[in-house]
């Protein structure tokens, strides 16, 4: 079951088209990648292939 992670400051911004984007901070808490091709993904998942490209960028504080 996937768990549900408040959003606090830092966890995104708005677009200038007006749509939230998540940033790598928010889609770590979360703990997941959900293959979306998210923007700032850590885990590395690259749309065209389907695949992520191995570990988190990012470390997990």
């Amino acid at each position: 079951m996937k768990k549900i992670v408040p959003l606090e400051e830092g966890d995104y911004y708005l677009t200038p088209e007006g749509y939230r984007c998540f940033t790598a901070q928010y889609l770590l808490k979360r703990g997941y990648c959900c293959e979306s091709g998210c923007r700032h993904c850590p885990y590395g998942f690259d749309p065209s292939t389907q695949l992520r490209t191995g570990k988190n960028k990012l470390k997990k504080n």
